[in-house]
C-alpha cells in the first residue's frame, strides 16, 4: 500500500537522498528499485519505472542491463513481497545478483 499523498513528497526525498548518498552502485540500483516500487509513485508502471530506474544505476556504475526473465516473475516478486512484509531486502538483492548478467 503506497503512502498517503501528503508523505509522498517525503518518500521521494528519502529515495533522492539514498541514491545520492550511496556510493556503491549495486547497492543503489537495488534499493532504488526497491523503494520506488515500495511507496508507489505512481497510478501504474511501478514495475517498469522501478526496473528502468535499476538499470539505470547500474549502467551508471558500469553493470550490465538486467532484465528480469518472464520465467522468474514469480521468484522476483515473491522476493520484493519478502523485503515489503518481513522487512528483509537480502533475498530480493541476492534474486538480482543472480539474474545479472555475467
Amino acid at each position: 500500500m503506497p503512502p498517503q499523498s501528503e508523505q509522498l513528497m517525503d518518500c521521494m526525498g528519502a529515495l533522492k537522498d539514498l541514491i545520492v548518498s550511496e556510493p556503491n552502485f549495486a547497492v543503489k540500483a537495488v534499493l532504488g528499485h526497491f523503494f520506488l516500487g515500495y511507496i508507489h509513485p505512481f497510478p501504474d508502471g511501478n514495475g517498469r519505472t522501478s526496473r528502468f530506474l535499476m538499470n539505470f544505476m547500474f549502467l551508471l556504475g558500469g553493470y550490465n542491463w538486467t532484465i528480469v526473465p518472464v520465467t522468474e516473475r514469480t521468484a522476483y516478486l515473491d522476493a520484493l513481497e519478502n523485503a515489503s512484509i518481513d522487512n528483509n531486502v537480502v533475498p530480493f538483492a541476492e534474486f538480482i545478483k543472480a539474474i545479472m548478467p555475467a
